[in-house]
């Protein structure tokens, strides 16, 4: 950022700082200090704490890494109670931002800017770049192979004066692995920005098309903008680009078939959406199901496709493809992150039972609405966390724009697919 604005340096802890006093600013509500909206904005903030502990374990060595994960495991457990009982809180009043709407749009746009030049130049003080120095473990994580290879954040070697006649035939000299490697950073930032870009406008929208209140839409995407994990985490594409897929499954929920493309592609990308098959299943049980079913099965289709066109053998396409839809021994997995410093074996009891969420999911509850979808999604994406072998716990973009609506959504029992949903044949009159 220091190349765009003169002797700009904001460290991560300033900013936590900074964040959080905005965040209470603008939206706690003073005149209902005990309501929900105030406890709920507050655990966004407790996020904070856990993701300093990891950047300093990082940086300064110590045992500060353990207790990061363990924080970001107690909010976390705390958020997944919260979303499971969304589903029952039948009052939902409308507490506007203590912003005016031009000026909370206009904190937002200044939020995105400031952060898209964060994914340009990107500052080696940000938590993200301390992430990067981690060894990644020997075991890859699971989900599409070609998308984890190709957008594995680096930055672009420096060129050296090697002459292009020592190098071996059908091997690239150095001018051109560095070509290569600044057109693949190049694009990691671009398709980050895109995908940013596209969270927010699928927040913004959400608020004007399903909540019937574009302030609230803007509210919404401007909190995600302030948190401390998109301002540090900005340039993982991993993590935002399933989020833009799954905003958008929820923007596009009363067409199953684009619903169903945008979720199975998440599924494949990163295979844990595909837990949240069960629910969006149930929710469509009375209309919509077979739409939305060819949409995930088209999509993965295409994914499939692509690995065997791009693989060089039958053995190659189908380690992809076993890694892919998350084919491998628990037990064997490489760990980094949480589950490297406890036995692996309290690992299998926390999958059983996310297994069993997802799939009571399936029939509970009975009557699904949007307000169901959007909370259950999110839960769904945040129990995953707590069993994921990579790192489990950092990828929040995952579930916070979905939370972030939770937070702020109205009542909206009445959106359910028999009445919300658009039939596959309009009746003349």
């Amino acid at each position: 950022m220091q190349e765009i604005l003169f002797e700009y340096d904001l460290k991560p802890t300033t900013w936590a700082y900074v964040s959080a006093l905005m965040m209470i600013g603008i939206y706690f509500k003073f005149r209902r200090f005990w309501s929900v909206r105030n406890l709920d904005l507050v655990a966004l903030i407790a996020f904070t704490p856990g993701l300093l502990l990891l950047y300093h374990g990082l940086t300064d060595g110590g045992d500060w890494i353990r207790m990061g994960y363990v924080w970001l495991f107690a909010v976390g457990g705390f958020f997944l109670v919260r979303l499971l009982l969304d589903p029952v809180m039948v009052r939902r009043p409308l507490l506007e931002p203590n912003l005016s709407a031009s000026g909370l749009t206009f904190t937002g746009l200044t939020l995105l800017v400031f952060l898209m030049a964060n994914v340009i130049t990107s500052p080696k003080d940000r938590v993200e770049f301390e992430l990067a120095k981690v060894e990644s473990p020997a075991s890859p994580s699971p989900g599409y192979a070609l998308f984890h290879t190709f957008f594995e954040f680096s930055n672009p070697p420096a060129p050296t004066k090697q002459s292009t006649s020592s190098t071996a035939p059908g091997e690239l000299s150095q001018p051109e692995l560095h070509r290569e490697a600044l057109i693949r950073s190049a694009t990691t930032r671009t398709v980050a920005i895109l995908a940013h870009l596209a969270v927010v406008a699928g927040m913004v929208w959400i608020g004007y098309r399903h909540f019937d209140n574009i302030h609230t839409g803007v509210a919404a995407a401007t909190l995600y903008l302030l948190t401390f994990y998109t301002s540090q985490l900005t340039s993982l594409v991993d993590h935002v680009v399933p989020a833009a897929l799954l905003v958008w499954a929820i923007a596009a929920y009363r067409r199953p078939m684009i619903a169903g493309v945008l979720i199975g592609l998440a599924g494949g990308l990163i295979y844990y959406p595909l837990f949240l098959l069960p629910l969006w299943c149930g929710f469509y049980w009375r209309r919509g199901l077979a739409r939305f079913i060819i949409g995930a099965a088209l999509s993965l289709s295409v994914l499939v496709a692509s690995l065997a066109f791009a693989s060089p053998d039958t053995a190659a396409f189908m380690a992809q493809l076993k890694l892919m839809i998350g084919w491998r021994n628990p037990q064997g997995a490489e760990l980094s992150g949480f589950w490297q410093y406890y036995d692996r074996a309290y690992r299998i009891p926390v999958l059983a039972a996310f297994v069993a969420l997802c799939g009571s999911l399936a029939v509970w509850p009975a009557q699904k609405n949007l307000g169901t979808l959007l909370s259950c999604s999110a839960a769904v994406m945040l129990a995953a966390q707590f069993w994921h072998a990579n790192q489990g716990g950092l990828f929040m973009a995952w579930y916070l724009p979905l939370l972030i609506l939770t937070i702020f959504r109205p009542n909206l029992e009445d959106r359910v697919a028999m009445s919300a949903v658009l039939p596959l044949w309009r009746r003349k009159a």
